[in-house]
């Protein structure tokens, strides 16, 4: 069918009374969703609405993150490693998403900044419960976190479940073990309260894993996704420092922090250490 001045006609079938039918809006619930903007600037500024939306759709594919992470880590203790994967390639393109963000925000200039900057008071990234949540989930345990959400009842009752439960990489490895391979007893039974740390007698295995892939094609193809994992999350990590920086300079952080300099030390914080350090070693 032709479009005639420049104009399209609608279908024949298309719903148009939805008094008794859902709608688009009502499914999103986009009266709720649209309504969440709400700048405190006074007179409001321009570019503070750039700012809330950055940061609630932030918040959202963090909730998405951690789904996907949780129902991974649910199905490595199934031995489900092939949905378990699933879930994390998902995550990766979410990963994406999340750094490209930054470049918008990016666009938000000093000055512009400035001029709303002092009316948020306290309120920082520094404490959205679904970051620590998901960097809880993979491993980077912190119990003195947990003081900043005992406000939020919800978020501190995550935070403290995901503080007790077994990271992702612990799952990894305990199905390594089920499925035979040799994973040293005091990885194992480590406390899982605490940050993963860098266990060598991790790394002969991986080794093991790596130089004989073909026969351990799963395992393999698994330690790479989680590489990918936590690339993605150090280029994340790099890219807010990098527009935090851009932004405020070397300020301190609404919320207390140093700023830059304390998102710097975030850079050396690791996920699945043995994974990097496995590398020197191949063909050794």
């Amino acid at each position: 069918m032709s479009v005639e001045k420049n104009t399209r006609k609608l279908d024949k079938g298309i719903v148009s009374d939805f008094s008794s039918r859902m709608s688009y809006a009502a499914y999103l619930q986009l009266p709720t969703l649209l309504s969440a903007q709400q700048p405190v600037s006074q007179p409001e500024h321009h570019d503070e609405l750039l700012f809330i939306i950055q940061h609630q759709t932030t918040e959202l594919w963090l909730k998405l993150v951690l789904h996907e992470l949780r129902s991974a880590a649910a199905w490595l203790r199934e031995d489900d490693l092939g949905s378990a994967l699933k879930g994390i390639a998902r995550v990766k393109h979410i990963q994406k998403t999340l750094t490209e963000q930054w470049s918008v925000l990016a666009t938000l200039t000093p000055t512009e900044y400035s001029q709303f900057r002092g009316f948020l008071g306290n309120s920082s990234g520094f404490q959205s419960a679904q970051y620590r949540a998901v960097e809880f989930v993979l491993g980077n345990k912190n119990s003195k976190m947990l003081p900043i959400f005992e406000s939020d009842p919800q978020a501190h009752a995550m935070l403290a479940e995901l503080l007790a439960a077994p990271s992702i990489y612990d799952e990894f490895l305990a199905y390594l073990a089920r499925q035979g391979f040799d994973v040293p007893r005091s990885v194992l039974d480590r406390d899982v309260t605490r940050a993963h740390e860098f266990a060598p007698e991790l790394v002969p295995l991986f080794k093991h894993i790596y130089e004989n892939a073909a026969e351990n094609w799963a395992a393999y193809e698994a330690c790479e996704e989680l590489v990918d994992l936590e690339d993605n999350f150090q280029l994340w990590r790099f890219r807010h420092l990098r527009t935090v920086q851009r932004t405020i300079g070397m300020k301190t952080g609404t919320g207390g922090s140093s700023g830059v300099t304390f998102l710097q030390k975030a850079l050396e914080l690791t996920f699945f250490p043995e994974l990097f350090a496995v590398r020197t070693e191949i063909g050794q």
